[in-house]
């Protein structure tokens, strides 16, 4: 490409290419500046001959007529000669690729919202017409204040090639890529239909995963919608999980913002989770400021020479110095009288006529300090009395005298003794009031507490207890073991199986409801559930559409049931239980065991003979009633404990 290959090069005389940022199948992506409004803009740039040509003048007209503040604008485009460019709005921020491979998966709730954001500006585009065509991480900005920006709208999709599709197809596309986004902020994984360089999502059979079976702990709502979105073709073909999705950016929008509720804080909360990689903002750099000296203001300043040295208060007008006398003065002969002045500085002078001698440097060097002397050594212990003498405790007012005279502490420190004429006498210590009480009080404890101590010891050696007692009698031995060799009325029953139970559903859909998510009911895990499908109208009479619908759990051969204990995952939902010596074509000929509504998470249903428990091959968790949710009714059981023996 011999067109715009350096910096520096100009476009129309106003865009000035600064950096090159990518360069890919004879295109090249610049960070330009614009001449006129002194600004950051991006330029793509191919050559006027390329095949591309037409259709990227084309997109750039097509991006024009969408005005939307998170869109970056198309302000120039242009075939010379030799290049076909196209100017869009410089953005600064980091794209969402950067932000998943740097730090992983967004939150839940920042994931909804950015895909939100996203969706409501593309939902303006596409009621215009208009569709991105190349929606994928790389073309989602995050900015420096949290906000989103979408790179490329028309753009990116004429330069990588993606032209001559059809309108309502490349909406649909859109479309797909926003589920695509979605599952990318929270698994980091790319699954929409257009190419990126983030890692695709794993396949089986063809089909991508959902987005909780690749990363855990992802919410069922955006788990459904991202699985309903991506494999809508299949809609026909098995059930919707979100049955009121409208399959357009704006019902996605509508959805994920249900999901966020109120979104004050969130661009702040997404900009936390963005790596700290944006560039800093380009700093002015001033020339060096002149070094400034004192000179003459009538002569221009001159390379420094060696002159005399002069003390120069800052503040103060320069004196020209005193010419020099002819007369030879001895080597070290002070220049004049120097009288001693109290100060070198600090006058302020008020007139010309001011001596200002005083400012000259002095030449008589100041006396040096007197030497340091160091302070007597203290002796570590009193002097050793002479043999045959008694120790004498010093005593206030005396001192050392004589020669040998050494540090005493008592020295007053003036050099006069201290002479008080009087001698101290000894004093006797006065006890402490209650202190002989205190030890007593201490002593008598002790013994208490050593006689306590010696009386459980021979208690306990005794075989009785603490305080001396008999002590209990121990449980019997052969309570323990007939109550052992029964199997005890609460023990879960293991080995179960679960399959959905709908008798009353269409024909074509074999009794059952749901049944692939049924084996999660017995799983031991509350975290996955069995939810039945989602209902306009309460089960019951018309205009109930049924009666009931619910599992069936195979206990594995006829077994003795004394409790069940459901987990539900809504409420309140109602729930009758029955047993059967088979499997059961309804409820309508069996007796239920037990019935109750669950007005909180869990329930638990004791059988109506629960000494001996009732018997059968197959428990039928039938639900009478479900929850509202969203509007509608749909049930969901989280777990199944089955007790008995």
């Amino acid at each position: 490409m011999p067109h715009a290959t350096r910096p520096g090069d100009l476009l129309g005389d106003r865009y000035r290419l600064v950096d090159l940022l990518t360069e890919s199948g004879g295109g090249r992506f610049w960070r330009a500046h614009d001449r006129i409004l002194e600004r950051h803009v991006a330029v793509h740039v191919i050559a006027a001959g390329d095949e591309r040509a037409p259709a990227l003048m084309a997109a750039a007209r097509r991006s024009a007529t969408v005005h939307d503040r998170r869109m970056l604008r198309v302000l120039d485009a242009e075939v010379t000669d030799e290049v076909c460019y196209v100017v869009n709005e410089w953005g600064w921020g980091t794209s969402l690729d950067i932000v998943v491979t740097g730090t992983g998966p967004l939150g839940p709730r920042r994931a909804a919202w950015l895909v939100a954001e996203v969706a409501d500006s593309l939902a303006l585009a596409h009621g215009s017409g208009v569709a991105h065509g190349r929606l994928n991480p790389e073309n989602v900005l995050i900015d420096r204040a949290g906000g989103i920006r979408i790179i490329g709208l028309c753009v990116d999709a004429a330069l990588h090639g993606v032209t001559g599709v059809a309108s309502e197809r490349a909406i649909e596309t859109d479309v797909e890529d926003l589920a695509g986004l979605l599952y990318c902020a929270i698994t980091t994984k790319w699954a929409g239909p257009s190419r990126s360089i983030v890692a695709a999502a794993p396949r089986v059979n063809g089909e991508v995963l959902r987005p909780r079976q690749v990363r855990a702990g992802v919410p069922r709502p955006l788990d459904a919608l991202c699985d309903d979105v991506l494999h809508h073709t299949a809609a026909g073909d098995r059930h919707r999980e979100i049955g009121d999705l409208e399959l357009s950016a704006r019902g996605i929008e509508e959805f994920l913002s249900e999901f966020v509720g109120d979104g004050t804080g969130m661009p702040e909360a997404l900009l936390a989770a963005t790596p700290d990689v944006l560039p800093d903002e380009e700093q002015v750099v001033l020339p060096p400021v002149p070094e400034l000296r004192p000179h003459l203001a009538d002569e221009p300043p001159a390379p420094p020479e060696p002159v005399e040295t002069r003390t120069v208060v800052a503040g103060l007008p320069v004196v020209a110095p005193t010419p020099a006398s002819d007369e030879p003065r001895g080597r070290g002969e002070p220049d004049g009288v120097v009288e001693d002045r109290p100060t070198e500085a600090g006058v302020p002078i008020f007139g010309d006529d001011d001596d200002v001698s005083w400012l000259q440097r002095r030449t008589t060097p100041a006396p040096p300090p007197p030497p340091f002397v160091d302070p007597p050594e203290r002796p570590l212990f009193a002097p050793t009395p002479a043999d045959g003498e008694p120790v004498r405790t010093p005593r206030a007012g005396t001192r050392p005298s004589g020669p040998g005279q050494e540090f005493w502490p008592w020295d007053t420190g003036t050099g006069a003794p201290v002479t008080t004429g009087t001698t101290l006498a000894t004093v006797e210590e006065e006890p402490v009031p209650g202190r002989t009480f205190l030890r007593l009080a201490t002593i008598i404890a002790a013994v208490v507490l050593l006689v306590l101590a010696v009386v459980v010891a021979v208690n306990l050696g005794r075989g009785k207890n603490v305080l001396g007692g008999e002590p209990d009698p121990a449980p019997s031995p052969s309570a323990s073991t007939t109550s052992g060799s029964a199997r005890p009325a609460g023990a879960v029953l293991g080995g179960l199986t679960a399959t959905g139970f709908d008798p009353q559903g269409a024909s074509d859909d074999d009794g059952a409801e749901n049944d692939s998510a049924a084996p999660n009911a017995v799983d031991g895990d509350p975290g996955t559930t069995w939810t039945t499908l989602t209902y306009n109208d309460q089960l019951g009479p018309p205009p109930g559409l049924k009666t009931g619908v619910g599992l069936l759990v195979d206990l594995g051969g006829e077994r003795a049931v004394t409790d069940v204990e459901l987990t539900f995952d809504g409420a309140p939902t109602a729930v009758s239980l029955y047993l059967s010596d088979g499997v059961p074509e309804g409820v309508a000929d069996l007796d239920p065991v037990a019935e109750g509504t669950a007005e909180a998470a869990r329930l638990s249903l004791p059988t109506a003979a629960r000494g001996a428990g009732v018997r059968g091959t197959h428990l039928v968790v039938w639900l009478t009633a479900l929850p509202r949710v969203d509007g509608r009714f749909r049930g969901s059981v989280a777990e199944v404990v089955v007790r008995g023996g």
